[in-house]
This record gives C-alpha cells, structure tokens and sequence, in this order.
C-alpha cells in the first residue's frame, strides 16, 4: 500500500473487502449444501437400497423379498457395500457443491473433497464377505 494515494488505498481496501465477503458468503453456502446432502446406492439389482446422511450415517435401510433367499452372512455383507457405496456417492456430491462455491482449487475446498474422499472412499463393487471367516469357524 506505500506509495499509493489515500484513493487508491481506499479502493483497493473496498476491493479486498468485497473479495473476503464473496468468500464467506461461497463458504457458508457450501456448508449449508453438504449439511444437507444425502446419497442412496442399492446392491444385488436393487435387493437392497440404502440412503445415508452427509455424516456418513445410515438414515434409510430396505429390502424387497428377494433378500429373504439369502444366507445372513451374505446380506450382511451386501448391505455393509451398500453403505459403503452410497457414503462413495457423497465424495462426488461434495466435489460438485465445492466446485459450485468455493472452487475446487481453493484451500477450503480442496480440504473438504479430501476429507470425505478419506472417510468414504470408494468400496469394492462385490461385497467383501469379510463376514464369512467367522461364520466358517463356528462363530
């Protein structure tokens, strides 16, 4: 700011605050999007179908009859993809929402996409029968 005119300072003040105002108002309203955001996957052809809140949490779980044909251990593992798939689903929704707002090449949201890209990343396409060891050890 040395060298400037008492004017020039003043714009380029105004001008500076206009930035971290647009900023703030970008911001709040990314937060305002993830809050609400929620994302739904379904597994084995739609034999289950869950929905899951920005938190990762489980906010809907269902099931048409076809899963009535299934060992436990089997859906067990199919529902624990399913969930996993639909918090995947929320790392693109917030990429979008970042990209809408703040911008993908802001610190901001680059840390908000790598942050849920860690917590929910991308699961296997089949489950994972993680479940199955237990069962076959007589658990």
């Amino acid at each position: 700011m040395l060298g400037r005119s008492p004017d020039e300072a003043q714009e380029w003040l105004h001008s500076w605050t206009a930035q971290v105002s647009t900023r703030a108002q970008a911001a709040a309203e990314l937060s305002d999007r993830v809050a609400g955001l929620t994302a739904t996957a379904t597994g084995a052809n739609g034999a289950v179908r869950v929905t899951v809140a920005a938190s990762g949490a489980l906010t809907d779980l269902s099931f048409d009859d076809r899963v009535q044909r299934m060992r436990g251990v089997d859906l067990a593992d199919l529902v624990m993809t399913t969930i996993a798939r639909a918090q995947a689903g929320l790392t693109a929704q917030v990429t979008a929402a970042v990209r809408d707002t703040v911008g993908t090449d802001s610190e901001a949201g680059q840390a908000m996409v790598d942050s849920f890209a860690r917590r929910f990343p991308e699961p296997p396409e089949e489950p994972t029968n993680r479940h199955r060891r237990e069962t076959d050890n007589g658990w």
